[in-house]
Protein backbone atom coordinates (compact mmCIF):
# COMPACT_ATOMS: atom_id res chain seq x y z
CA UNK A 1 0.00 0.00 0.00
CA UNK A 2 2.81 2.45 0.82
CA UNK A 3 4.22 1.92 -2.70
CA UNK A 4 1.17 2.19 -4.73
CA UNK A 5 0.30 5.34 -2.62
CA UNK A 6 4.32 7.04 -3.43
CA UNK A 7 3.51 6.24 -6.73
CA UNK A 8 0.34 8.01 -7.27
CA UNK A 9 2.24 11.56 -5.60
CA UNK A 10 4.68 10.97 -8.24
CA UNK A 11 2.16 10.56 -11.21
CA UNK A 12 0.33 13.23 -9.83
CA UNK A 13 3.30 15.82 -9.17
CA UNK A 14 4.46 15.07 -13.41
CA UNK A 15 0.61 15.77 -14.13
CA UNK A 16 0.40 18.78 -12.58
CA UNK A 17 4.13 20.40 -13.69
CA UNK A 18 2.74 19.89 -16.85
CA UNK A 19 -0.17 21.61 -16.58
CA UNK A 20 1.47 24.63 -15.18
CA UNK A 21 4.53 25.43 -17.31
CA UNK A 22 2.93 24.69 -20.62
CA UNK A 23 0.60 27.25 -21.96
CA UNK A 24 -2.19 26.78 -19.77
CA UNK A 25 -3.76 27.82 -16.20
CA UNK A 26 -1.04 27.45 -13.67
CA UNK A 27 -1.01 24.96 -10.97
CA UNK A 28 1.50 24.37 -8.04
CA UNK A 29 4.38 22.31 -7.84
CA UNK A 30 3.65 19.70 -5.49
CA UNK A 31 6.27 17.84 -3.57
CA UNK A 32 6.23 14.31 -4.87
CA UNK A 33 6.41 12.75 -1.20
CA UNK A 34 4.25 15.42 0.95
CA UNK A 35 2.15 17.06 -2.03
CA UNK A 36 2.58 20.09 -0.92
CA UNK A 37 2.54 23.06 -2.83
CA UNK A 38 6.33 24.11 -2.86
CA UNK A 39 8.91 26.41 -4.72
CA UNK A 40 11.50 24.16 -6.30
CA UNK A 41 14.62 25.04 -5.26
CA UNK A 42 13.62 25.91 -1.53
CA UNK A 43 14.16 24.38 1.67
CA UNK A 44 10.77 22.85 1.90
CA UNK A 45 11.71 21.16 -2.06
CA UNK A 46 14.34 19.13 -1.38
CA UNK A 47 15.01 16.31 -3.87
CA UNK A 48 13.12 12.90 -2.86
CA UNK A 49 15.05 9.86 -3.16
CA UNK A 50 14.35 8.51 -6.88
CA UNK A 51 11.46 6.68 -7.24
CA UNK A 52 10.91 4.84 -10.47
CA UNK A 53 7.45 4.47 -11.70
CA UNK A 54 7.20 2.17 -14.57
CA UNK A 55 3.84 0.83 -17.11
CA UNK A 56 3.49 -1.83 -14.65
CA UNK A 57 2.57 -0.01 -12.09
CA UNK A 58 0.75 2.35 -13.96
CA UNK A 59 -1.50 -0.54 -15.19
CA UNK A 60 -1.74 -1.72 -11.95
CA UNK A 61 -3.15 1.08 -10.96
CA UNK A 62 -6.03 1.08 -13.00
CA UNK A 63 -5.97 4.64 -13.49
CA UNK A 64 -6.95 4.78 -17.45
CA UNK A 65 -9.50 2.92 -19.15
CA UNK A 66 -8.39 2.38 -23.10
CA UNK A 67 -11.39 4.31 -24.12
CA UNK A 68 -10.39 7.68 -22.25
CA UNK A 69 -7.18 7.63 -24.66
CA UNK A 70 -8.38 6.37 -28.30
CA UNK A 71 -6.07 8.66 -29.58
CA UNK A 72 -2.93 7.89 -28.00
CA UNK A 73 -0.62 7.73 -30.61
CA UNK A 74 -1.57 11.27 -32.04
CA UNK A 75 -1.44 12.34 -28.05
CA UNK A 76 2.27 10.60 -27.46
CA UNK A 77 3.08 11.96 -30.99
CA UNK A 78 2.33 15.70 -29.90
CA UNK A 79 3.74 14.97 -26.29
CA UNK A 80 6.75 14.19 -27.14
CA UNK A 81 6.91 17.33 -29.37
CA UNK A 82 5.70 19.60 -27.09
CA UNK A 83 8.59 17.93 -24.90
CA UNK A 84 11.24 18.86 -27.36
CA UNK A 85 9.95 22.55 -27.37
CA UNK A 86 10.48 22.31 -23.92
CA UNK A 87 14.15 21.14 -24.01
CA UNK A 88 15.16 23.22 -26.98
CA UNK A 89 13.24 26.31 -26.32
CA UNK A 90 11.05 26.88 -22.39
CA UNK A 91 13.80 25.46 -20.64
CA UNK A 92 16.94 27.00 -21.70
CA UNK A 93 14.91 30.67 -22.01
CA UNK A 94 13.56 29.19 -18.22
CA UNK A 95 16.94 28.65 -17.33
CA UNK A 96 18.01 32.35 -18.10
CA UNK A 97 15.13 34.03 -16.67
CA UNK A 98 15.99 32.02 -13.37
CA UNK A 99 19.40 33.53 -13.22
CA UNK A 100 18.29 37.30 -14.12
CA UNK A 101 15.47 37.43 -11.87
CA UNK A 102 15.54 35.85 -8.04
CA UNK A 103 13.01 33.60 -6.61
CA UNK A 104 10.68 36.33 -4.34
CA UNK A 105 10.46 38.50 -7.70
CA UNK A 106 9.26 35.05 -9.41
CA UNK A 107 7.03 34.09 -6.68
CA UNK A 108 5.65 37.30 -6.72
CA UNK A 109 5.15 37.19 -10.78
CA UNK A 110 3.22 33.57 -10.42
CA UNK A 111 1.06 35.66 -7.45
CA UNK A 112 0.06 38.60 -9.32
CA UNK A 113 -0.89 36.85 -12.29
CA UNK A 114 -3.21 34.16 -10.20
CA UNK A 115 -4.37 37.35 -8.07
CA UNK A 116 -5.42 38.86 -11.59
CA UNK A 117 -7.43 35.53 -12.87
CA UNK A 118 -9.59 35.80 -9.76
CA UNK A 119 -12.91 36.28 -12.06
CA UNK A 120 -12.31 32.68 -13.19
CA UNK A 121 -12.32 31.73 -10.29
CA UNK A 122 -15.34 33.25 -8.34
CA UNK A 123 -17.21 32.96 -11.48
CA UNK A 124 -16.65 29.01 -11.88
CA UNK A 125 -17.29 29.37 -7.79
CA UNK A 126 -20.48 30.80 -8.11
CA UNK A 127 -21.71 27.98 -10.81
CA UNK A 128 -21.07 25.02 -8.62
CA UNK A 129 -22.74 27.03 -6.03
CA UNK A 130 -19.68 27.15 -3.77
CA UNK A 131 -20.26 29.91 -1.79
CA UNK A 132 -17.63 29.45 0.93
CA UNK A 133 -15.05 29.36 -2.19
CA UNK A 134 -16.25 32.50 -3.88
CA UNK A 135 -16.44 34.39 -0.74
CA UNK A 136 -12.68 33.78 -0.12
CA UNK A 137 -11.86 34.72 -3.58
CA UNK A 138 -13.16 37.96 -3.41
CA UNK A 139 -11.44 38.21 0.47
CA UNK A 140 -8.62 37.10 -1.23
CA UNK A 141 -8.84 39.59 -4.11
CA UNK A 142 -9.46 42.27 -1.84
CA UNK A 143 -6.63 41.99 0.19
CA UNK A 144 -3.93 40.83 -2.22
CA UNK A 145 -4.76 43.66 -4.05
CA UNK A 146 -4.09 45.86 -1.39
CA UNK A 147 -2.12 45.02 1.17
CA UNK A 148 -0.91 42.37 -1.07
CA UNK A 149 0.63 45.41 -3.44
CA UNK A 150 -1.19 44.36 -6.63
CA UNK A 151 -1.32 40.94 -5.53
CA UNK A 152 2.82 40.70 -5.46
CA UNK A 153 2.44 39.02 -1.85
CA UNK A 154 -0.29 36.86 -0.87
CA UNK A 155 -0.50 38.17 2.13
CA UNK A 156 -4.19 36.19 2.68
CA UNK A 157 -2.74 32.85 2.46
CA UNK A 158 0.34 33.32 4.16
CA UNK A 159 -1.02 35.96 7.09
CA UNK A 160 -4.84 35.17 7.35
CA UNK A 161 -4.71 31.55 6.25
CA UNK A 162 -7.20 31.87 3.37
CA UNK A 163 -6.42 29.36 1.57
CA UNK A 164 -7.60 30.05 -2.45
CA UNK A 165 -10.53 28.11 -4.49
CA UNK A 166 -9.49 27.28 -7.80
CA UNK A 167 -11.81 26.40 -9.75
CA UNK A 168 -12.32 26.52 -13.65
CA UNK A 169 -14.79 25.82 -16.36
CA UNK A 170 -14.12 22.12 -17.14
CA UNK A 171 -14.49 21.31 -13.23
CA UNK A 172 -18.02 23.01 -13.46
CA UNK A 173 -18.66 21.44 -16.51
CA UNK A 174 -18.03 17.97 -14.55
CA UNK A 175 -20.21 19.23 -11.17
CA UNK A 176 -22.80 19.60 -13.97
CA UNK A 177 -22.35 16.12 -14.81
CA UNK A 178 -20.46 16.23 -18.56
CA UNK A 179 -18.78 13.42 -19.00
CA UNK A 180 -14.67 14.34 -20.01
CA UNK A 181 -14.42 12.86 -22.99
CA UNK A 182 -11.57 11.67 -24.19
CA UNK A 183 -7.77 12.68 -23.26
CA UNK A 184 -6.21 15.22 -25.59
CA UNK A 185 -2.37 16.36 -26.53
CA UNK A 186 -2.17 19.76 -28.42
CA UNK A 187 1.10 21.51 -29.93
CA UNK A 188 2.25 24.16 -26.93
CA UNK A 189 -0.77 23.58 -24.71
CA UNK A 190 -0.60 21.49 -21.50
CA UNK A 191 -2.87 18.04 -21.42
CA UNK A 192 -6.28 18.03 -21.18
CA UNK A 193 -9.48 16.49 -22.57
CA UNK A 194 -11.86 17.82 -24.74
CA UNK A 195 -14.11 18.52 -21.98
CA UNK A 196 -11.38 20.70 -20.75
CA UNK A 197 -10.23 22.01 -23.49
CA UNK A 198 -13.60 23.49 -24.43
CA UNK A 199 -13.52 24.88 -20.61
CA UNK A 200 -10.01 26.31 -21.32
CA UNK A 201 -11.55 28.40 -24.40
CA UNK A 202 -14.19 30.37 -21.47
CA UNK A 203 -11.37 30.16 -18.66
CA UNK A 204 -9.80 32.26 -21.20
CA UNK A 205 -12.21 34.72 -21.75
CA UNK A 206 -12.53 35.08 -18.16
CA UNK A 207 -9.22 36.14 -18.13
CA UNK A 208 -8.61 39.75 -17.78
CA UNK A 209 -4.99 39.39 -19.53
CA UNK A 210 -6.23 37.95 -23.05
CA UNK A 211 -7.32 41.64 -23.49
CA UNK A 212 -4.05 43.07 -22.27
CA UNK A 213 -1.50 44.43 -25.23
CA UNK A 214 1.86 44.50 -24.73
CA UNK A 215 4.38 46.86 -26.47
CA UNK A 216 7.51 46.26 -27.19
CA UNK A 217 9.49 48.60 -29.53
CA UNK A 218 6.49 49.83 -31.24
CA UNK A 219 4.79 46.11 -31.71
CA UNK A 220 2.11 45.16 -30.14
CA UNK A 221 1.61 41.55 -28.71
CA UNK A 222 -2.05 40.72 -27.51
CA UNK A 223 -2.11 38.90 -24.57
CA UNK A 224 0.03 36.17 -25.94
CA UNK A 225 2.97 37.82 -24.28
CA UNK A 226 1.52 37.66 -21.09
CA UNK A 227 0.65 33.82 -21.20
CA UNK A 228 3.83 33.44 -22.85
CA UNK A 229 5.63 34.95 -19.39
CA UNK A 230 3.16 32.93 -17.31
CA UNK A 231 4.57 29.60 -18.90
CA UNK A 232 8.00 31.24 -18.38
CA UNK A 233 7.73 31.92 -15.03
CA UNK A 234 6.03 28.63 -13.75
CA UNK A 235 8.84 26.51 -15.51
CA UNK A 236 11.31 28.81 -14.08
CA UNK A 237 9.66 27.67 -10.69
CA UNK A 238 10.14 24.33 -11.26
CA UNK A 239 13.63 23.56 -13.19
CA UNK A 240 15.05 21.07 -10.33
CA UNK A 241 11.48 19.36 -9.51
CA UNK A 242 10.94 18.74 -13.48
CA UNK A 243 14.33 17.95 -13.51
CA UNK A 244 13.93 15.00 -11.08
CA UNK A 245 10.86 13.71 -12.65
CA UNK A 246 12.21 13.30 -15.75
CA UNK A 247 14.77 11.19 -14.83
CA UNK A 248 12.92 9.00 -12.20
CA UNK A 249 9.81 8.60 -14.23
CA UNK A 250 10.04 5.59 -16.76
CA UNK A 251 7.26 6.06 -18.45
CA UNK A 252 6.52 9.81 -18.76
CA UNK A 253 3.55 9.60 -20.98
CA UNK A 254 1.35 7.76 -19.12
CA UNK A 255 2.25 9.26 -16.18
CA UNK A 256 1.06 12.67 -17.05
CA UNK A 257 -1.87 11.36 -18.64
CA UNK A 258 -3.19 8.75 -15.48
CA UNK A 259 -2.04 11.71 -13.07
CA UNK A 260 -4.19 14.47 -15.21
CA UNK A 261 -6.95 12.39 -15.29
CA UNK A 262 -6.51 11.49 -11.50
CA UNK A 263 -6.51 14.98 -10.40
CA UNK A 264 -8.92 16.23 -12.33
CA UNK A 265 -11.66 13.60 -10.95
CA UNK A 266 -10.64 14.49 -7.66
CA UNK A 267 -10.59 18.19 -8.23
CA UNK A 268 -14.53 17.59 -9.35
CA UNK A 269 -15.56 15.29 -6.49
CA UNK A 270 -14.15 18.05 -3.85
Amino acid sequence: MVAKSKTRRAVMVVALLFTSYMWGPGIPAVNAQSGNAVRSGSESSAPAAPLKVGPGEIEELGYVPPEEDPWESFNETMFNFNRKVDRYFLKPVATGYDKVLPDPLQVGIRNAISNIDVIRRLVNNLLQLKLLGAGRELARFTINSTVGVAGLVDVAKLGLHIEPSNEDTGQTFGAWGLGPGPYLVLPFLSVMTVRDGVGSIFDRALNPLTYVSIFVDGAEFVSTGTFTLNAINERSLNLDTFEQIEETVIDLYSAVRNGYLQSRAAAIKE
